[in-house]
Order: structure tokens, then C-alpha cells, then sequence
């Protein structure tokens, strides 16, 4: 810990020092950004491993806490407010110990998770590579302690539904049974004495053993002990109601209940019926809200022939927001994306679409990841408004600004601050409308069908983690209120099970940067302007919503 120094460099080193303890609890994290760090370690999940994580980022807040915010600048002072929250936020993490009972989501599960992150990693160098090796060495005892985790889960009362066991289960056969195995596919930029032997050999010969026995482990142990699917969220877990809270302030950033949530979601669902009813007449020639979802649900002129047609539309729907963005957007940043299928592994019972950031170093592009498989059971009408929100205007717009703010600590640069990014990638889908971007009104139907889904994220999460719903209740809602694809519907329900509060992060902070932005042209009135509102947004790099909006407000009231 730092001492001696003014509060001044105090902030300034508090920040690195969190980031470095957040590298050292989570090293692939410093690989993927391009940064250095551990590149040879895994997380360690161990009871003592996470302890030593929660200590020293308690420790960090409390001595930014320490420090005199009125001898600070406004921008340090930002910085100390992020530090806390950034390290409060991974603490509550810890405390929720997700880990013992997250098991299905390749993107949260501890045990699934190196599948997605490691062959994205970029080898730069030979001390990269030789940490892959060494990474996939580790992988054993790395599952044995994510195992041992679980079975602790099993007798804290924290084991996951049995549908979502049965989730993981399939994940990791999918895995061993593909043809290609991902991990295996990795390459070294520079030469590197035996890299492509060693990593066959390490694959076959540990990695892949060692997820049969993970597999093993859920079929003989952990399913058996599973909670029935009816008891699918955080509800039926000892200290469920307080944990499901921790998470939701994580999330959303905010101090809003689980009930607030619950029925402004609901609130919200009403009010898209009449925007749904003006489009379906122009479209369908009905403003039935029961015609126009089946029509959305069962035309099959609104459906995909093929995986190929899918990634083509996604690529044109970027390629004119990039000609679009400069009458929006003061800065613009020129990273690359390239859009690529979900790797198959995971592309069933997976995610629609994600996005993974380039890293800092510039050694490969941003990733919009889009889910092909089954594409004619998947909505051509979608296509944009699922493009808008991964890539430009939103995530690879948002992230890349945000790594380009050079004259912030890195910190401010690299938070992760789920409602400010889901919520500014959703606040994209529809700022996209305002700039013309949807190519017709089936698209903008699209925009709403994500509206729909954002909205009952607020009920189903909630009603999941807080009300007690069943898995069955759960999709059975979203069957009603939406016209989601059944593909669709099972796969979102078993997310918001397996990652509690994450959903709520996406209609929050839009309506938060919605609300912030009424606020400030009810201050300026004529003198508003869009594109330095934006820049006001995104050029302060993530922050919470509380924080954001007093940067909002000091930027209206000091043109005022």
C-alpha cells in the first residue's frame, strides 16, 4: 500500500494498485486486455485464494476512503469514487460465491469460462506463449479446486437446479466431442521452440482428460444434489434475498429493490404495446399485439436460410453506423471489428451475440461474436438492432473511446461497470433509430422485440432470484410478453438463473442515460447538443450511474 505521498498521488497509485490486485485475482483479464501480468496463472478459487483477493481490495477502499476528496481535482475525485465502487463491487462478488454453484454460462462459469477466453488471447511474444503451455498445465488442478468449490456448495445449501447442471454437463460434451478442439487451435506469433507439439500433446494428454473427469464430476456428484428446476434461482438459497441485493447494486450500480425492478419492467412491457400497434399496422396491416407477436414468431420470410446470410447482414448493418457516427459523436474512435460465428462449443443453449474488446496492445481487432447456429429457426428482423448494440454505436463504440482516453488512469479506463456498458449498448439500439440506421420497419420492429426482452429481464430475473419463480413460470412469461423465439426464450432463462442480477443491468442503464439526457436538455434548452452530449458520456470511461449522472449535470449546468 501506498504511503507518504500527497492525496493527490495517493488516487493515482490507489487506482493501479486495484487494477493490479483485479489482474491478480483474475490473470486472463490482463492477457486479453494486451496488458502485463501473470500470463501463466489461473484464478484462484480456492476459499484462501479469494480471501486474499477480498483483503487486499478492502484494504485499497479504505484507503481511498481515507483520503480528502476536497483537495482533489474533479476528475481525481471521480477516480477515488470509482476505486471504492470497483472494489466493494468485486468484494460482494466474492461474498456471493458464485463460483460454487455457477456451472452453465460459458461466460460466468468458472470451470467453462478458459474454453471462450484462452483461444482468444493473442500470443504476442514467447513470454506469452510459454504462459498458454503453462496455463494448460494448470487446467487440472485448476477444475479439481473449482470441483472442491461446488461439492462446498452442495453443503452450504448453494448447489445450482438441476437444469442448469444438466446445461453444464452438455457444455462440456460438446467440448470434448468437437472436432476441433479450440484450445488446440491457439498459435504463437513469434517462433517458440516446440510451441504447436507441447500444446497438442498438453490438450490431449491433460486439458481434455481433466474436463471428462470435471464432466464426471457433475454427472456423479453435483447432479444428484441438485435442486429441483422448479427452485431455479437465489430465492431457495440460504441468505438468498440478501445476496440477490448485493448483486442487483453491483449490476445496476444503483439502490433500487428487487420489487421497483420488478414492476417497472412490467410498466415498461405496457407502454411498448402501443409502439408495437402502430408498426404492426404499417407492417402486418394489424395493431393486434397477439397477430403482430405471432407474426414475428411464425413467418417464415422473417427467418434466416443460413448462417452465412446472417454474419453478411450483420456486417452491412455496421459498416453504414461507421458512416453514420460522425454526425453523432464528436469523437469517433477507428478500431476494427470483425464479425465471427460463437465458436460451436458453446453456440448451443448459448448466447444470441457478444462482443469481446480488442486488447490495449492493438494486436487484433474487437469481436462481434454471433450466434449461427440453427439460423432458420433464428429472426432476420434482429439482425440490426443486435448489431447496433455489439458493435457501433454500442459496445465496440463505447469500449474502444474508452481505452483511448490516454490521460486517464487505466482504471477509468478498463471498469467494469455492467450498467454503463449494457446500458449505453441499449441506449444504442434506439439512439440508431434517431440516426436513421434501421433499413425498414420490419428492422425497427427488431428494436422492439429487444425492448421487449430488456424489459422482461427486469420481471423474469426478479421473479427468478426474489419471487421464488419457477424455471417453467419464467419461460412461460416470456412466452407471453414477448415474441422471442422459443430458441430464444429457454436459452435467456437459463442465463438470468445461472448469472443472477446481470440481466438487470441493460434496461437500467438505459433508462438511466435516458433520463440523464432529459435532465440535461431541460437545462439547455436550444444550446443542447447531441454530439457533446455523447462525448460527455463516453468520455469519462465507464462509470456508475450515480457518478455519471454528476458529470452529466455539471457539464449542462456549467454551459447553462
Amino acid at each position: 500500500m501506498s504511503t507518504g505521498w500527497g492525496p493527490r498521488e495517493e488516487i493515482a497509485s490507489l487506482a493501479d494498485e486495484l487494477v493490479a490486485a483485479r489482474f491478480e485475482a483474475y490473470p486472463i483479464e490482463a492477457s486479453l486486455l494486451g496488458l502485463p501480468g501473470p500470463h501463466h496463472r489461473l484464478t484462484d478459487y480456492s476459499v484462501q485464494g479469494r480471501q486474499r483477493t477480498k483483503n487486499a481490495v478492502l484494504a485499497i477502499a479504505r484507503a481511498a476512503t481515507a483520503v480528502d476528496p476536497t483537495v482533489l481535482t474533479e476528475q481525481e475525485r471521480i477516480t477515488r469514487e470509482l476505486i471504492v465502487q470497483q472494489a466493494m463491487a468485486l468484494v460482494a462478488e466474492i461474498d456471493v460465491r458464485s463460483e460454487e454453484f455457477s456451472v452453465s454460462d460459458g461466460l460466468s462459469s468458472p470451470a467453462l469460462w478458459p474454453l471462450i477466453a484462452l483461444p482468444i488471447i493473442t500470443l504476442t511474444d514467447g513470454e506469452l506463449a510459454e504462459g498458454y503451455l503453462e496455463r494448460l498445465a494448470a487446467l487440472p488442478r485448476y477444475l479439481e479446486t473449482v470441483a472442491a468449490r461446488q461439492r462446498s456448495g452442495i453443503e452450504h445449501g448453494l448447489a445450482p437446479p438441476g437444469f442448469l447442471v444438466r446445461a453444464g454437463i452438455a457444455y462440456v460434451e460438446r467440448y470434448l466431442g468437437s472436432r476441433q478442439d479450440p484450445l488446440g487451435a491457439v498459435t504463437a506469433q513469434e517462433p517458440v521452440s516446440g510451441f504447436e507439439e507441447r500444446r497438442d500433446k498438453l490438450v490431449a494428454d491433460v486439458v481434455r482428460p481433466a474436463y471428462a473427469r470435471y464432466r464426471q464430476f457433475l454427472v456423479d456428484e453435483l447432479l444428484p444434489a441438485a435442486r429441483p428446476d422448479g427452485q431455479a434461482g437465489l430465492w431457495w438459497q440460504p441468505e438468498g434475498e440478501t445476496r440477490y441485493a448485493a448483486l442487483i447494486r453491483v449490476h445496476t450500480t444503483t439502490e433500487r429493490s428487487a420489487d421497483e425492478l420488478h414492476q417497472s419492467g412490467l410498466a415498461i412491457l405496457d407502454k411498448l404495446n402501443a409502439e408495437y400497434a402502430a408498426l404492426g399496422k404499417k407492417v402486418f396491416g394489424t395493431s393486434s399485439i397477439e397477430d403482430i407477436f405471432h407474426r414475428l414468431r411464425s413467418d417464415p420470410a422473417l427467418r434466416w436460410a443460413d448462417g452465412g446470410e446472417m454474419l453478411h447482414a450483420a456486417r452491412q448493418a455496421i459498416a453504414r453506423a461507421e458512416q453514420a457516427v460522425p454526425s453523432w459523436f464528436g469523437q469517433v474512435p477507428t478500431d476494427r471489428i470483425e464479425v465471427r460465428p460463437v465458436p460451436a462449443a458453446e453456440a448451443s443453449g448459448g448466447s444470441t451475440a457478444y462482443y469481446t474488446a480488442p486488447p490495449l496492445d492493438g494486436s487484433r481487432p474487437g469481436i462481434y461474436y454471433l450466434n449461427v447456429t440453427d439460423a432458420p429457426q433464428r429472426y432476420r428482423y434482429l439482425a440490426e438492432a443486435i448489431a447496433f448494440h455489439e458493435a457501433i454505436p454500442g459496445h465496440h463504440f463505447q469500449v474502444t473511446t474508452a481505452r483511448g482516453l490516454s490521460e486517464l488512469p487505466l482504471l477509468r479506463r478498463i471498469a467494469v461497470v455492467n450498467a454503463y456498458d449494457e446500458g449505453w449498448a441499449v441506449y444504442a439500439e434506439r439512439l440508431a433509430d434517431e440516426m436513421g440506421l434501421y433499413t425498414d420497419d420490419v428492422s425497427r420492429l427488431g428494436m422492439l422485440v429487444q425492448d421487449s426482452m430488456r424489459a422482461a429481464r427486469l420481471v423474469v430475473d426478479t421473479g427468478l432470484h426474489a419471487k421464488g419463480w419457477s424455471r417453467e413460470r419464467a419461460v412461460g412469461f416470456l412466452r407471453e410478453r414477448t415474441p422471442m423465439a422459443p430458441l430464444e426464450i429457454e436459452a435467456e432463462v437459463d442465463r438470468y438463473a445461472a448469472v443472477p442480477a446481470q440481466a438487470l443491468s441493460y434496461m437500467v442503464g438505459r433508462l438511466e442515460i435516458q433520463r440523464m439526457r432529459a435532465g440535461a436538455q431541460a437545462v439547455l434548452g436550444e444550446r443542447f447538443d447531441i454530439r457533446a452530449f455523447h462525448d460527455v458520456v463516453l468520455g469519462a470511461g465507464p462509470l456508475p450511474m450515480s457518478i455519471l449522472d454528476r458529470v452529466v449535470q455539471e457539464w449542462a449546468t456549467g454551459l447553462a
